[in-house]
């Protein structure tokens, strides 16, 4: 027997690079260098278009890596 939270599938927030750069403080040319020199672990990609997507959970590991944790 499946547990209501197993049962409900919850669709995640995807952020895009501007999104997330925005809630970090940075360029995104600055979030795409540090992922390029391996500063930030590399983001998913977008099967149809091949764009970085971020959740909240990854805005929040990279928040700890820049040492702004909030």
């Amino acid at each position: 027997m499946l547990l209501n939270s197993e049962a409900v599938y919850m669709k995640e927030k995807y952020y895009s690079v501007t999104q997330t750069a925005q809630f970090l403080g940075i360029s995104k040319q600055t979030l795409i260098r540090y992922e390029n020199k391996k500063l930030f672990p590399s983001a998913r990609r977008n099967a149809l278009n091949g764009w970085r997507e971020y959740t909240e959970d990854d805005i929040k590991k990279l928040r700890v890596i820049m040492g702004r944790a909030r």
